[in-house]
């Protein structure tokens, strides 16, 4: 693949991959070992962390297979217009971004390639709005930049009549679950857990972790699971577990908040947990799901993070890696009857970190 503006040496890219061996993903029924799976790499040993594992702690299942660097899964999505800079009686355009991961100089490029940013990473686009979907953190280099930009992001563009806000990922939650309760033990419905094991089995950052700030935490702490704009659901999991927390976009959000308020550990795993759901709107059924929460909450379309697109595609391409032409995914993956837009274009895995204009022209 061609190396992105920004990216750095190839090298480090290399290491961020084999990094993404390590993470796994939570299931619908919790964590905990599987070796069913043919293309699931076994978890590595116990030793191989700082933990002492509780016995029996099985954290995470690995529902996902590994992608090479060489894997293609080409999106056609007609390009979107540079946000009008001119001052308007409305509000101005909406933009969407994907997980992001830690991928700061990805990030950057991407926005300043949609006139969202200047050359200095200063909102240059007056009054447009854009919505960040979660997972600002883990597995890339450079989470707490990433957060540091979006709060930074968020004043410019107030202050230039527009905005910028982001939704609460399920990284955001494993991120404070490491650093309030680190191995406090928690009931996984699987066995013994910690937020501390899962957080680095999940691409967990040491840097990012030292060099994270009360405000920091707070911002996170703060942030909206569920938002409507303009007709967009907006959402970081494809899952319908957002319904166990509320009737309207009001309460979800409450809960959510109140829940990280109490500060108890089980509570906010199990939050964690519900946020780690995914597929929900993907095969049969899967529109029927995405209607669920449209009739709850409003809107006719969701839009959401958190599933690479790759996998709802269910197209990995080589594991050979012998094809390195190009990203994985050039654009948002539309699906379940045309309800569903999907975001996550797989940056961790040398694919793209999406920006989307919205509405979406395809």
């Amino acid at each position: 693949m061609t190396q992105g503006a920004g990216q750095g040496p190839e090298v480090e890219r290399t290491a961020t991959l084999r990094d993404f061996r390590v993470p796994a993903y939570v299931h619908e029924t919790g964590l905990y070992a599987h070796s069913a799976h043919p293309d699931v790499v076994p978890p590595p040993p116990a030793e191989t962390y700082p933990e002492t594992y509780p016995e029996g702690y099985t954290p995470t299942e690995r529902d996902l297979p590994v992608i090479q660097r060489g894997d293609t899964v080409q999106v056609q999505v007609e390009p979107a217009a540079v946000p009008d800079r001119q001052t308007t009686a409305g509000p101005g355009p909406l933009f969407v971004v994907g997980d992001v991961h830690g991928y700061l100089d990805e990030l950057t490029a991407a926005l300043r390639e949609k006139g969202l940013i200047d050359a200095a990473g200063s909102w240059c686009a007056g009054t447009a709005r854009l919505w960040f979907l979660g997972d600002f953190t883990d597995r890339g280099p450079d989470g707490i930049g990433v957060i540091d930009l979006v709060m930074r992001l968020s004043a410019e563009a107030a202050a230039s009549g527009g905005y910028c806000k982001a939704l609460m990922g399920n990284h955001e939650l494993l991120l404070l679950g490491a650093k309030r309760f680190g191995d406090t033990p928690v009931n996984s419905g699987a066995g013994t857990a910690t937020f501390q094991a899962a957080w680095l089995l999940n691409g967990g950052q040491k840097t990012d972790m030292d060099r994270l700030q009360d405000h920091h935490l707070q911002w996170m702490s703060r942030l909206d699971a569920v938002e409507e704009v303009d007709g967009h659901l907006l959402v970081h999991s494809d899952t319908t577990a957002y319904l166990d927390y509320g009737r309207s976009i009001e309460e979800v959000n409450d809960t959510v908040r109140e829940t990280l308020t109490r500060n108890d550990a089980d509570e906010v795993w199990d939050l964690f947990r519900k946020f780690t759901k995914r597929f929900s709107f993907r095969d049969e059924g899967g529109a029927q799901a995405v209607r669920s929460l449209l009739d709850t909450y409003g809107g006719t379309r969701i839009v959401h993070g958190h599933s690479p697109i790759p996998y709802l595609l269910g197209e990995v391409g080589s594991e050979e890696g012998e094809d390195d032409s190009g990203p994985l995914v050039e654009g948002p993956h539309v699906y379940a009857d045309g309800l569903a837009i999907a975001m996550d274009g797989g940056v961790t895995m040398a694919g793209k970190l999406l920006v989307q204009q919205l509405p979406l022209q395809v």
